[in-house]
């Protein structure tokens, strides 16, 4: 038996051949390059291809694909809403794949990354022992999956875990609009985000070398390498981005009481050094008994807890 998992990010998409134990036959990626619409869509098709040519196996032989993809995805009609995607505000992204495989017997499950996050670490991270865990993913955008009382919570239409619109900055901003308050100051892209908008202003942190750097190019690893170097400006959007981090946090904590949140996703990464600060951050908003309760971990999967989501869910459909 085997099945495909597919990782279908912001930036970047990661498909891999698992087998019956759920290890990793082959695995293969690729850059979207600012695709968008049918073109990623196509670039899916393309990873699935190229995991069966270098794998050696057919079409016939694949029982179950499981994707986990940016954003929304419908169980009921199979659309998918990728607000990072341009094109894919209902995206049949399941029939595409169901069509190019030709077999009625594949199943094909399609779930928000945020789901596929948490799966992934209750079945190979560190949540392996845990019945109320939360996995806050920090990448292009910020999302959260939910593990509570042993059970991954969906909500009526699985939008469950859309954390960057979490409204935790006052006033309200047009800003906003897109991706949501939090996501507009602690996501990656936020987090250059708020580097650009001070560096247009031109105003504070004269001494920046990022006033050095083409403005629309810089990117959040180009602030947390200035962080590193002692940069200001940079310190101060990475310091709001800690706070911001933590009252997130905090709240989660008071509210559902889990025994362990996991960072993971791009930024963490480089923000990993920043997990004892969060945590001090959210023990300030945090109800006390809860937050002593709760240990804050970076993610041992190395990014691929999408990927071993997307695996996971292919897997259970077959021995359903």
């Amino acid at each position: 038996m085997a099945v495909i998992g597919i990782d279908l990010g912001g930036t970047k998409i990661t498909g891999a051949l698992f087998d019956k134990r759920g290890d990793i036959l082959c695995e293969i990626s690729h850059l979207l390059k600012h695709r968008k619409g049918f073109e990623v869509g196509l670039l899916v098709l393309q990873v699935i291809n190229e995991l069966m040519k270098q794998s050696g196996y057919c079409k016939d032989d694949i029982e179950a694909l499981g994707i986990c993809v940016p954003g929304i995805a419908n169980s009921k009609t199979g659309l998918v809403w990728a607000p990072n995607i341009g094109g894919w505000e209902n995206y049949p992204l399941q029939k595409e794949i169901k069509e190019h495989f030709s077999n009625s017997k594949i199943i094909i499950s399609v779930a928000s990354d945020r789901t596929c996050y948490i799966l992934g670490e209750k079945w190979k991270g560190v949540a392996k022992k845990a019945n109320n865990a939360i996995y806050i993913s920090v990448g292009t955008g910020i999302g959260i999956g939910l593990l509570i009382d042993g059970n991954i919570i969906h909500g009526k239409g699985d939008i469950v875990g859309a954390a960057g619109w979490f409204g935790i900055e006052t006033p309200y901003s047009k800003e906003f609009e897109r991706c949501g308050c939090f996501e507009s100051y602690a996501s990656g892209n936020g987090i250059a985000h708020q580097a650009k908008k001070i560096l247009k202003e031109g105003v504070l942190f004269k001494e920046s070398k990022l006033y050095t750097k083409e403005i629309d190019s810089i990117s959040s690893k180009d602030i947390f390498d200035a962080v590193s170097d002692g940069d200001p400006l940079a310190k101060s959007v990475i310091e709001k981005a800690i706070e911001l981090w933590g009252m997130t946090s905090a709240n989660l904590v008071s509210l559902l009481n889990p025994e362990i949140i996991i960072w993971g996703g791009g930024v963490f990464g480089p923000a990993t050094q920043f997990i004892d600060r969060i945590y001090e951050e959210a023990s300030k908003w945090a109800q006390p008994i809860a937050i002593k309760e709760v240990k804050y971990e970076k993610s041992i999967l190395q990014g691929k807890a999408g990927l071993y989501g997307a695996g996971y869910l292919a897997l259970t459909s077959v021995i359903k």
